[in-house]
């Protein structure tokens, strides 16, 4: 009987113990208070956050997005508003189209990716792939490095010509041609992709191989964390 004890007693401590890292887990998942609005962290930067919007691959306000801003970590902002004053040395603006991403927008995603029927925005955004393999070829799945808070999606926006820089293609548009080092662009989309890269980068950031616009935090401070708090 007491070895019997000291087992049932192990499992209940090993159940409380799980337990209570979940529930700190989801207190972490819900604190805003390690991030910082865009508009106040970068004023330099101008907003266009599709996901607030409809104008994404969705075609609807995706969950989460409460209002038209943007949220990153203390971290990548602080990171992005020496990009940005870089940028603006040389004539340009940063132009983000999303930043923080809560886990809900993500879930939506997931479930607009299930509904393989609902292709409204598929000549816009994806008009060479069928919606059913989106899953398989990565284009959705159940987390995004948005959600840790330190990726931010962006283009530079010429303050000249006062229109975003041609970089031969369009955000979130599914395919290689998003590639940054896609051969099928001109030579100056092609300079355009570099630049821009060659700005974050040089500012702690690292590139996505899939998509010219997506960057993200090298030393990012919540590697483990993905947050549901609502852009508001």
């Amino acid at each position: 009987m007491k070895n019997a004890k000291t087992t049932w007693a192990g499992a209940i401590a090993a159940l409380l113990t799980a337990l209570l890292a979940g529930c700190a887990h989801l207190d972490a998942a819900k604190d805003d208070s390690g991030f910082v609005p865009l508009a106040e962290a970068v004023p330099d930067a101008i907003l266009e956050i599709r996901y607030y919007s409809t104008y994404n691959f969705v075609g609807d306000r995706v969950d989460g997005y409460e209002r038209p801003v943007a949220y990153l970590t203390k971290e990548a902002a602080a990171a992005l508003r020496a990009a940005s004053d870089d940028c603006v040395a040389r004539g340009y603006r940063l132009k983000v189209y999303d930043a923080y991403r809560p886990q809900r927008a993500v879930s939506h995603f997931m479930r607009w990716a299930k509904d393989v029927g609902d292709v409204r925005m598929k000549p816009f955004f994806y008009p060479n792939l069928d919606k059913s393999v989106l899953f398989d070829q990565g284009y959705i799945a159940e987390k995004s490095g948005h959600s840790r808070g330190s990726t931010v999606d962006l283009t530079l926006f010429d303050m000249k010509t006062e229109k975003e820089v041609d970089m031969g293609g369009t955000f979130d548009w599914f395919g290689e041609e998003s590639h940054p080092d896609y051969k099928g662009v001109t030579e100056a989309q092609l300079a355009n992709r570099m630049l821009l890269r060659e700005i974050m980068l040089a500012h702690g950031f690292k590139p996505l191989a899939e998509e010219w616009w997506h960057f993200t935090l090298k030393d990012e401070p919540y590697p483990d964390t993905y947050f549901d708090f609502p852009v508001r």
